[in-house]
């Protein structure tokens, strides 16, 4: 059994998508959700589907081993709207075992403070004619990860950031589950 761990700041949008595709596999369990956030919505997602939770600080985090102990039965992780940056000593806790999901076409609209919003909002300024989302490795850089997987949707002239982001948790809620599935069981997102 491959276990999961999903870090996660937000509502858990993605977090419930990767819980709904893997609820029932006999091959894949979500073990633990952590989140630096106590009020983060991804902590009731989670409850609901009866996933172990985790909150922590940034001291646990980037000071002490409290989070790397935590992920001693863990195989993989994945991000699914995390902000803090990874810390080396994860990344190298688990080497290939990190992957994220960006709401862009990287490597266009990443790095440090583009999440969420902040992104959306950019590929409109830029007139940009299409985005879509990025599934990559993790290093100990923001968005900088080989890219595992992109998909695109257009962006039409009467987009608004928020009518963006609609399609961008589309495709992330269609695609990052069955990349993640295909990941633990080949090796690639092919």
């Amino acid at each position: 059994m491959v276990k999961l761990a999903i870090f996660a700041s937000g509502s858990g949008s993605n977090a419930e998508a990767i819980f709904r595709y893997f609820k029932d596999s006999p091959e894949v369990e979500v073990a633990l959700v952590l989140s630096n956030k106590a009020d983060a919505g991804v902590l009731e997602r989670a409850r609901n589907f009866q996933v172990p939770t985790l909150t922590f600080n940034r001291k646990e985090l980037y000071e002490t081993g409290f989070v790397r102990d935590q992920l001693q039965e863990i195989d993989w992780i994945v991000l699914a709207g995390f902000l803090w940056l990874v810390p080396a000593a994860l990344v190298e806790a688990f080497p290939g075992r990190i992957i994220n999901i960006h709401p862009a076409l990287l490597p266009k609209y990443g790095g440090k403070g583009m999440y969420g919003r902040h992104v959306h909002e950019a590929v409109l300024k830029a007139g940009e004619k299409e985005s879509g989302i990025t599934i990559h490795y993790v290093n100990e850089r923001y968005d900088e990860g080989n890219i595992i997987f992109q998909a695109r949707c257009p962006v039409d002239p009467s987009d608004t950031p928020e009518s963006l982001a609609g399609k961008i948790r589309e495709l992330e809620h269609r695609h990052y589950p069955a990349v993640i599935d295909r990941l633990l069981n080949n090796g690639s997102a092919g």
